[in-house]
């Protein structure tokens, strides 16, 4: 990680760090650094969407609770990543329409990945093999240590 490089967070890695310290260390170290060197983190709309889902789905279930506690930390989320959550725009639309022939599974993945193309991100996920063929650069911090 370079004071240049800029990262585009997938779902499953702002997911990972909602566990705290019990959280993957590899993801710990990942976000550790981008504070230290204060590199441009980044959320998409997608990922953003993605996570008010699962707190709807456990709210639908009936565990409130869990779901309350969700949304508290989803907005925490929002607040702190205010300025870093980036529109999926016309632009993004042209790449994702591209990205899905002839491929069209993992349709969600590729609107992140479009995104991370046309700001020119990397992309930190976890799921490298759902943007395989998409051209993002990827970086899995499950695997740093």
């Amino acid at each position: 990680m370079t004071q240049q490089d800029k990262y585009l967070i997938d779902t499953n890695v702002i997911s990972e760090l909602r566990k705290s310290n019990k959280a993957n260390p590899g993801v710990l170290q990942f976000f550790q650094k981008a504070v230290v060197q204060v590199t441009p983190l980044y959320l998409s709309v997608i990922t953003i969407g993605e996570l008010w889902r699962g707190v709807e789905l456990i709210r639908h279930c009936g565990d409130k609770p869990q779901a309350a506690l969700l949304d508290t930390w989803l907005q925490t989320v929002l607040e702190e990543y205010a300025d870093h959550i980036l529109d999926f725009t016309v632009l993004e639309a042209q790449v994702w329409g591209r990205l899905c022939v002839p491929h069209p599974h993992n349709t969600l993945d590729k609107q992140i990945a479009a995104t991370a193309l046309t700001y020119g991100l990397t992309l930190v996920t976890r799921n490298v093999s759902d943007f395989a063929g998409t051209g993002v650069l990827l970086l899995n911090p499950f695997d740093i240590l």
